[in-house]
């Protein structure tokens, strides 16, 4: 199967760093347990999804659109720890030294690079996977497309398909947006219509799919309080749709011959040795048993299950 897999680095490092205890430090006392922990995240899905091809995508320091739209974006987060801060040019210094293709774009979020990079890619691939914890990043799921979400630790993982988007949100994944529109997104610091949950909103968006064609029809909203709120924060909710919209056509879009992955070089192994990470050496290169895929090998005219997805 021709795979392309997507990796949320940034999603991906501070679900690590948060689930291995800080105590995870090589002899110096340079942290490694975001380290340790991502590339044992990355290695559990090269396993288990064999993909002939893979990006890790980074979001950058400069502030994005959604920033300019909306100064309060993410504003309450936490301000990233220094033990975890200085992780993050470790990694993305093992990965080039792996040969794994790091990409990033100023102004836009890794959603946007890995939204970009799935809608302009995924008609040479058998299916493209997404590595996130990041729920916004749904909305591109689709027969093509699954994602890949963390349930527990740095091993478990959750698939969804374009079905079970629709029974955990009440919603097909191209309306995601519409529906944090109306629900709100407290990780993101906006709550665009007080007063309307997660549940009124699917119920919102079952007479109307959209929240254009909801708030185009508000008078035939028969709960008066709902028509009020949507009336009252009419402004908010099409702008925070806006914002939770992934942009799918960044000026981003290296050549496949780039994404193509069949291990990682021994560059990288000496750089794990320096920080005392044996184990993972051992891991990422003993255990992998990781086949090359020929580049030109023809694609199978096959459209997998939800089962094959694990082949």
């Amino acid at each position: 199967m021709k795979t392309l897999l997507l990796i949320d680095a940034h999603a991906m490092i501070h679900r690590a760093y948060h689930a291995l205890p800080p105590t995870l430090t090589a002899s110096d006392g340079t942290p490694t347990n975001a380290i340790y922990g991502f590339f044992l995240m990355l290695q559990k899905v090269l396993i288990d999804f064999k993909p002939t091809h893979l990006a890790v995508c980074f979001d950058t320091p400069k502030p994005t659109f959604r920033k300019e739209l909306f100064k309060e974006y993410q504003a309450k987060r936490p301000p990233m720890e220094d033990t975890l801060k200085v992780q993050i040019p470790k990694i993305k210094e093992l990965l080039d030294k792996g040969g794994v293709t790091r990409l990033e774009k100023e102004g836009f979020e890794a959603d946007d690079v890995i939204g970009t990079l799935a809608e302009k890619q995924k008609e040479g691939f058998d299916r493209v996977l997404i590595v996130t914890g990041d729920r916004d990043l749904l909305q591109l799921t689709d027969e093509k497309v699954f994602l890949i979400a963390p349930k527990k630790g740095v091993t478990n993982f959750d698939l969804f398909t374009p079905h079970e988007v629709k029974k955990k949100f009440g919603v097909d994944p191209e309306h995601i947006p519409d529906y944090k529109a109306l629900a709100g997104d407290a990780s993101d610091g906006y709550n665009t219509a007080r007063g309307i949950g997660p549940k009124t909103a699917q119920k919102l968006l079952e007479q109307y799919p959209t929240i254009e064609e909801l708030l185009s029809h508000l008078e035939s909203i028969e709960n008066l309080k709902w028509r009020n709120i949507l009336s009252e924060h009419k402004d908010q909710i099409i702008l925070f749709k806006k914002i939770a919209t992934i942009v799918c056509d960044v000026e981003i879009n290296p050549p496949r011959s780039q994404l193509a992955f069949a291990g990682f070089r021994d560059e990288m192994k000496e750089e794990l040795r320096k920080l005392e990470l044996f184990s993972l050496v051992n891991k990422l290169y003993e255990n992998m048993n990781h086949t090359p895929v020929k580049k030109d090998e023809p694609k199978k005219e096959e459209n997998p299950d939800q089962i094959d997805l694990f082949s």
